[in-house]
């Protein structure tokens, strides 16, 4: 909940396009509250088509004339800055700047990411009004991002904050899109199924001599055991050992790409 208590702030932002663009990286990173001071061009059909689906945030936008309108009622404002200012002021990086983000939402306070103009930034009066200055530390020779961009950035990162402060994962396995089977661990009949195929094709394709075992099965039994098979891996090693069989009886065979 404490996300509702960060807006993203745009000042005097030029192009309605990055207006869009950053209303659909907030609703990403699942941000709701856009404020806009003084935009050169707003409402508009070019941020709604930018916005690719997130139009409410563009029709719940607030706009101001000033950037004193904007931070009404917030406890914390941090402002972005590409470049270094004469005046030292308290610099965070965009993951520090989430972390802050996150620990001041959680305690009930109003924050700000302020965004500066796509062709100035934010002018030092401006920067000024802010608690904390966020650099992203983007390429020194090509260090200048798109609007939009640099919001994705920032809010992306009060998201990781987000969800670490909340307890949820970070990440999610990949689970196979064609069959649960993967995460099914294989049984153990499935196994010795496997382990008298696995034998018969060796015998078949003449590395193992029936007569002469040695300690081959048992070594694979014990490599195997160690694996963690699930079904859907099964299902491709016996495919493996059927067309193994195939190919050595001279029968037609699958070749198989994917």
């Amino acid at each position: 909940m404490s996300l509702e208590n960060i807006r993203v702030v745009l000042v005097n932002t030029s192009h309605p396009g990055n207006i869009g663009g950053a209303a659909r990286a907030m609703k990403n990173m699942g941000l709701s509250r856009l404020y806009l001071v003084d935009p050169e061009d707003f409402p508009s059909s070019e941020a709604v088509a930018r916005a690719s689906g997130a139009t409410d945030i563009l029709d719940a936008a607030v706009v101001v004339p000033t950037l004193e309108d904007a931070l009404i009622g917030c406890s914390v404002a941090m402002g972005t800055s590409a470049r270094d200012r004469r005046i030292p002021w308290p610099l965070l990086d965009p993951r520090e700047s989430g972390s802050v983000c996150m620990e001041q939402a959680g305690q009930g306070a109003e924050v700000a990411l302020v965004f500066g103009r796509e062709y100035a930034g934010l002018t030092n009066d401006e920067l000024q009004r802010c608690h904390y200055h966020v650099h992203i530390p983007s390429n020194p020779d090509f260090s200048s991002l798109n609007l939009a961009a640099a919001v994705q950035v920032l809010t992306y990162e009060v998201r990781m904050a987000w969800l670490a402060t909340s307890g949820q994962p970070t990440k999610q396995e990949k689970l196979e899109t064609t069959s649960m089977l993967n995460a099914q661990p294989v049984t153990a009949d499935e196994l010795e199924h496997y382990y008298a195929h696995l034998q018969q094709t060796l015998v078949d394709i003449g590395f193992l001599d029936p007569n002469r075992p040695r300690h081959l099965m048992p070594r694979l039994r014990r490599l195997y055991g160690r694996s963690g098979i699930s079904k859907l891996e099964m299902n491709i090693l016996r495919g493996i050992l059927t067309e193994t069989q195939k190919a050595v009886r001279g029968e037609p065979h699958k070749r198989r790409s994917d």
